[in-house]
Order: C-alpha cells, then sequence, then structure tokens
C-alpha cells in the first residue's frame, strides 16, 4: 500500500519528486556485483557492502550529499573506515553517474503530470559531479520547471532548512507541495514541513495514488 502524509480533497497542483530509486534508477545490489565482484559474492555480502560504503547515507556520503567532500577524499575515508582499498572506493564512486539512468515507467508518469497541467520540480540529495552529470546527460530535467539539490544549498533531507529553502526558491506555499519520495523519513520530514507526502514505490503505485488523490 502507498504510504501517503496529509492528503487533500482539492489537491494542490505541484509535485516535488526526489531523483535517486524514484525518477533515477538506483540499484546498488545490481552495479556492486559487477564493480566489486570479489567483496559481493552473494545477496548476503553485497547487503553489507552497500551499508559499509554508504552507511544509510550518513556519515561521509552525507557530506558527498552536502557537497562538503570531493570523490578524492571521500574514496579515502571510505577506505580508512571500511578497510576497502582506495581505488576500489573510487571505482564505485565513479561508476555512479552511469548508473543513474532515468526510469522509463516514471518518465512517462512524469510527462503525464506535465501535460494535466501540474508544475513539477524536484528535491534530491545528490553529491555535486552527479548533479552536474544529471544535468548535462538527461533531456528529462525539461519537465521539471526548478529544483534543488543538497550539495548546492549545504542541507539534506530530512532537515526542516532545506524543505523551507526549496519551498522558497518554488515560490510556493508548502502547504500546496506534494514529495514523492522513497525515504519513510523524507516524508515524515516534508509533513513536519507543512508539505504532503507521497511514499514511492514504483511507478504502478505512484500513478494509483495519484489517481487516488485527484491528480491524475
Amino acid at each position: 500500500m502507498a504510504s501517503l502524509q496529509t492528503p487533500r480533497a482539492q489537491p494542490a497542483r505541484t509535485l516535488v519528486f526526489d531523483f535517486g530509486a524514484v525518477v533515477f534508477r538506483w540499484q546498488p545490489e545490481e552495479f556492486l556485483p559487477r564493480l566489486l565482484p570479489q567483496h559481493a559474492s552473494d545477496r548476503a555480502a553485497t547487503h553489507r557492502l552497500a551499508e559499509r560504503l554508504f552507511e544509510g547515507f550518513g556519515g561521509d556520503w552525507a557530506d558527498f550529499d552536502r557537497g562538503l567532500i570531493e570523490p578524492a577524499p571521500l574514496a579515502a575515508r571510505i577506505a580508512a573506515r571500511t578497510g576497502l582499498a582506495v581505488s576500489d572506493a573510487r571505482k564505485v564512486i565513479d561508476a555512479i553517474p552511469d548508473e543513474l539512468q532515468p526510469v522509463p515507467e516514471v518518465e512517462a508518469l512524469l510527462r503525464r503530470l506535465q501535460r494535466a497541467g501540474h508544475r513539477l520540480f524536484f528535491l534530491s540529495n545528490m553529491p555535486a559531479p552527479y548533479a552536474r552529470h544529471l544535468e548535462s546527460s538527461h533531456a528529462l530535467f525539461e519537465v521539471f520547471e526548478n529544483g534543488v539539490f543538497s550539495s548546492r544549498v549545504g542541507l539534506i533531507k530530512p532537515e526542516p532548512a532545506l524543505f523551507a529553502h526549496a519551498a522558497d526558491v518554488f515560490g510556493c506555499d508548502p502547504q500546496t507541495l506534494l514529495l514523492v519520495d522513497d525515504s519513510r523519513l523524507n516524508i515524515e520530514g516534508a509533513a513536519r514541513a507543512g508539505w504532503g507526502g507521497l511514499r514511492f514505490e514504483d511507478a504502478a503505485q505512484c500513478a494509483d495514488a495519484l489517481v487516488a488523490l485527484g491528480y491524475l
């Protein structure tokens, strides 16, 4: 079932989409065995490796998302913390931009929402080099009126200051915004900031939820 927060009988026409694992593919369980097969020999090992590398997107990776650290020192930090070779950590860091490919079903949903007259924005925890790569590589950005990358403002979801900043950038009252995000913590953070929220699972579930809420 979709996890919904603050649904409205008369929905706002402004939707804010997360990027990783929503608009763009994020599948460490698929790419880590390809990149580091010696450390990801089976599902359990791959899961452990992902936990060690990304720390639930806290710690070192949160600094990367905030724009506080570049790839080379990040790789050194990860290696010191995990025991991986610096070259292995850097291999993962450098490979991720090409792994962030648009999800075709979500792209179709975005274009459907655009045709329906909704304003579309994005709000993404995204390191600076990945943000630059996405902007320069994908025509999908044309569907978004504007957006905020965490690394460009030094804030990350679910921090209240990021939601306040994004609403200001978008020129919208928080009560008119609906966040579509795969993270429960981010949905809860949005609700605390006065936004609506829709927990994303996949494109079909998201579309059904938006129909139920009256957006489509």
